[in-house]
């Protein structure tokens, strides 16, 4: 198993790197607050956890499983089980990927599990070492301040996928080609798998908010209550996105169909010069012998005068109502999916530039 352990003494004493006999410990004392942190957990791994924490086995089968779970809340009395969904930031795709974290909550214990790294943790784990401020409060707050930072690290994303909206709207008048309607079906694709995650987490954090739970204190639920204001104007902003994709994808059709009506017009503008030259030819290829412009000596030259002068004036008259455009538009491909890591909560470049989570 890979995990972190911190522990906070009744005197305010920070502890942490424990081993497996040091957490069984600290457990039974039922003093101080221990958080651990698992990134890689075994079925025997979870046996360990579930004797030492004596949680329900059906959450902690959730809690070791490596299928996607639904974010959802269960409350066992002397505990609570939660999981909660984030971004996967570090998975390299064009399409928004998710990743979750399950959490057990105690009166004098908290316990965190996720696959994935996120950024958001590293950050709480700094805070922790720095000064262990964010486990004074007890374990209410230490979760809130998990939670917190993995809502918060998705408003980058939309951020990101809000510019690359703007790109393809732009793009998709500009000049629709089929890497335009890849990204737009990627990033309705991305706004979906959001929505999935934001709905439900919306009901599990207003339970938190509004005192369902006996482990989450009266003084915290204000807490809970603005990570509740922050999905909901997140799954706002989302709904926003998946609308502007499916205008874009309309819009995208409709240019594609007015290209076609465009490419039409060529053909009948060819058409249209051409035709009068197919009837001059018909005519003077015909095998009469009483006609009388075969024998002028410059009828030759004459109709092929006539045949320039009604391209010329077909040209004109098409340029003048605007049928007819010079130039072509070179397809511009949309630039790749990116998140400035900078505005992440716990990227190292920033870790600097903030002082905490909790006020």
């Amino acid at each position: 198993m890979s995990f972190s352990a911190y522990y906070l003494t009744p005197t305010g004493e920070l502890q942490f790197g424990l081993s497996r006999e040091e957490i069984q410990g600290f457990f039974t004392s039922k003093r101080g607050l221990l958080w651990v942190d698992v990134t890689e957990m075994t079925e025997e791994d979870g046996k360990f956890l579930e004797e030492t924490f004596r949680v329900h086995h059906l959450a902690m089968e959730d809690f070791v499983s490596s299928k996607v779970h639904p974010p959802k809340m269960d409350d066992f009395g002397d505990h609570v089980f939660m999981i909660v969904h984030g971004i996967n930031y570090a998975a390299e795709t064009s399409i928004v990927e998710t990743t979750e974290m399950a959490l057990f909550v105690g009166s004098h214990y908290v316990v965190s599990g996720h696959r994935a790294p996120l950024y958001s943790i590293d950050y709480v784990k700094k805070l922790v070492e720095d000064d262990g401020r964010l486990m004074r409060r007890g374990a209410d707050f230490l979760a809130y301040a998990l939670i917190d930072g993995l809502i918060d690290n998705i408003l980058p994303t939309i951020d990101a996928m809000a510019e690359r909206t703007e790109e393809i709207e732009e793009e998709v008048i500009r000049n629709p080609q089929r890497p335009t309607l890849e990204a737009i079906l990627q990033l309705k694709r991305s706004a979906l798998r959001l929505h999935r995650i934001a709905a439900p987490q919306r009901d599990v954090l207003n339970r938190l908010s509004r005192g369902e739970f006996r482990l989450i204190g009266e003084e915290a639920r204000i807490f809970y209550r603005d990570i509740y204001d922050h999905i909901m104007r997140i799954e706002d902003l989302n709904q926003s996105l998946r609308n502007r994709a499916s205008d874009a994808l309309s819009t995208y059709l409709s240019s594609v169909a007015n290209r076609q009506n465009e490419t039409m017009r060529v053909l009948s503008i060819v058409a249209t010069i051409f035709l009068p030259m197919m009837l001059l030819a018909g005519i003077y290829g015909m095998n009469f012998e009483n006609m009388p412009e075969l024998k002028w000596s410059w009828g030759y030259f004459g109709v092929l005068g006539f045949m320039a002068t009604v391209i010329t004036a077909a040209l004109i008259w098409f340029r003048a109502r605007n049928w007819i455009t010079w130039g072509r538009r070179q397809a511009t491909r949309i630039r790749p999916f990116r998140v400035d890591p900078h505005k992440l909560i716990g990227y190292v470049g920033s870790m600097a530039k903030r002082s905490g989570v909790l006020p």
